[in-house]
């Protein structure tokens, strides 16, 4: 009796409460707003040289958002849930001329007096990055699409992380022109509004224990792929 009662209750499907709490404990313990690179950006520690070379490895992940959203999408059989994920490849490609966040990151880089060129020909991008960037979109490619969905929720940690940012930059780093802070603007609403669309999505088809598991490692590694782009960002643009 006893190993059946355990069977139970580890493939009991857990509430929504203690789903969302497990999720939400994922970032609380790993996003990388609590990485050394971030904290010394928080603080104005970083040279002229890391902040570019951050924000051009950066631009690496930011250009394959979309290519995930669109593996993601490819997965999903449900054609109610395709229109609600396809916003995030707009949102980050925009529909026409100089809209969406791959542009806005691209004038941010421009405010950092770097040009388009530059980090369009990403020879600024180091191999760690690319490697964790490549690494997520195969992982939003292959894996089931509610778990895919859920390594998304980084989002639910982005908001606070953002308006930290814009608050560093403005006070810190004012060789940094005003005008590229657009993405970080955008970002403390936006992110909000899709971690609540992405949450909702996980709670409601992450649908049996196993799949909840799955999630939860999932943000779990989507947690690792940012912090292991920092790691190879601070080791390649150390403090000084």
């Amino acid at each position: 009796m006893e190993w059946i009662l355990k069977f139970k209750m580890e493939n009991e499907l857990l509430d929504e409460k203690t789903f969302t709490d497990r999720l939400r404990a994922v970032g609380t313990k790993s996003y990388h707003h609590k990485h050394p690179f971030h904290v010394q950006m928080n603080e104005g520690k970083l040279q002229p040289e890391a902040v570019r070379g951050w924000v051009a490895n950066r631009f690496y992940y930011q250009r394959n958002i979309p290519i995930k959203d669109a593996a993601i999408i490819s997965n999903i059989p449900l054609r109610e849930v395709r229109r609600m994920w396809l916003h995030r490849i707009t949102d980050h490609d925009g529909t026409k001329g100089d809209e969406g966040g791959i542009e806005a990151w691209l004038r941010l880089a421009e405010a950092c007096s770097m040009t388009r060129d530059e980090i369009l020909d990403e020879r600024h991008v180091l191999p760690g990055v690319r490697f964790s960037v490549d690494a997520y979109v195969n992982f939003a490619r292959t894996k089931p699409w509610p778990v895919a969905i859920s390594s998304s929720l980084t989002e639910l940690f982005a908001p606070d992380l953002m308006a930290t940012r814009l608050a560093a930059f403005e006070k810190f780093y004012t060789w940094v022109k005003p005008w590229g802070f657009d993405y970080f603007k955008r970002r403390v609403t936006q992110a909000r509004t899709d971690s609540e669309e992405g949450l909702r999505l996980t709670i409601e088809y992450c649908n049996t224990r196993a799949l909840q598991e799955e999630a939860v490692r999932a943000l779990s590694f989507k947690c690792d792929v940012l912090w292991t782009m920092l790691d190879s960002i601070a080791a390649g643009y150390p403090v000084r």
